[in-house]
């Protein structure tokens, strides 16, 4: 098998996804392998066996006749998975210790953030009240993960060993050490009975689509030593209903929220969620890619495909993820 160029499609102008940026990484890890950065009108499309993308615009895949895999360079693959025009070659997800990392500290660092009572705390300096209020300890507080993937399950653990009671629930059975796992329809309502901080790491499927709703924020302990039940949701914004976290906010069904994801993103200046009192935001990113360990990940799992290997992290199309 020849080496085939590798097309890399980015549409982005955020500094952490500068196409140039990216080519510049794969240029050097790629031994030789023609990178081209597109558009460039110089390309051949029969050149490209290779794409590695963020966000493509729908279409521009498919005019690629000897393309034989696609290259996700972040964690979720709803945005590609809606491109009807999708090529039927195997696409790929990231799956490497520094994005795993990341989330997890992302994940830990809010959690701590509404159990050590920090909106109250940083409330009060700003208005010099001097009033520490009593402080549970963590293994009073449950914390329930959505997804047990592998970011959920490392940031399961880690929340574990930290001393927090640990639920977790999934689609399928899973088994974690430490963790009360659910999963299914059947499992979801006894899991969200004993949550009190419920994360969110879901990938977005039909069937996940909206699944953060009132229905579900009702259902999750109503004798949380935080008062009311928190959400943080890092995984996509289609899994969240808005409007009913907007409204479960106001009326004390959520006690705070931290959404690093959002159905619009940027979020509209008018949008509540800027200067709601209970909501922690953050600008998708959670696990900002890190260009050099995925550049080198999906060049070695090219140069292992070219060997007659088989590429890792396959996303099953039927799942969605």
């Amino acid at each position: 098998m020849t080496k085939g160029t590798l097309a890399v499609l980015i549409n982005s102008t955020q500094q952490n996804w500068l196409p140039e940026r990216w080519k510049v990484r794969f240029d050097a890890v790629c031994g030789g392998r023609r990178v081209v950065l597109l558009p460039d009108s110089t390309l051949d499309p029969a050149e490209v066996h290779y794409a590695a993308v963020w966000k493509p615009v729908p279409g521009d895949l498919g005019s690629f006749p000897n393309l034989r895999a696609i290259f996700n360079l972040g964690a979720g693959v709803d945005a590609l998975m809606a491109d009807k025009s999708l090529p039927g070659v195997p696409l790929v997800r990231v799956a490497v210790p520094d994005l795993t990392n990341r989330m997890t500290e992302y994940v830990v660092l809010h959690v701590l953030m509404h159990h050590r009572q920090e909106l109250y705390l940083r409330d009060s300096q700003r208005v010099k009240r001097w009033a520490p209020l009593y402080q549970w300890p963590a293994g009073a507080v449950t914390v329930g993960m959505m997804g047990l993937g592998t970011l959920g399950a490392d940031a399961a653990d880690v929340l574990r060993r930290l001393g927090f009671r640990v639920a977790g629930w999934s689609r399928s059975p899973r088994t974690i050490d430490g963790v009360e796992c659910f999963h299914g329809t059947d499992g979801m309502d006894a899991f969200l009975r004993k949550t009190d901080i419920l994360v969110s790491l879901l990938p977005l499927t039909p069937d996940t689509h909206g699944i953060l709703n009132r229905d579900v924020f009702a259902k999750l302990n109503r004798t949380s030593p935080l008062g009311a039940p928190v959400l943080i949701n890092a995984g996509r914004g289609g899994l969240q209903n808005e409007a009913d976290i907007l409204a479960c906010l106001d009326d004390g069904t959520l006690g705070a929220v931290s959404l690093d994801v959002f159905v619009q993103e940027p979020q509209p200046n008018d949008s509540r969620f800027w200067t709601h009192p209970k909501v922690v935001l953050t600008p998708h990113n959670a696990a900002d890619t890190d260009a050099e360990a995925i550049s080198a990940y999906v060049a070695e799992q090219i140069a292992r495909f070219e060997a007659g290997g088989a590429l890792e992290n396959v996303v099953d199309r039927v799942r969605g993820y």
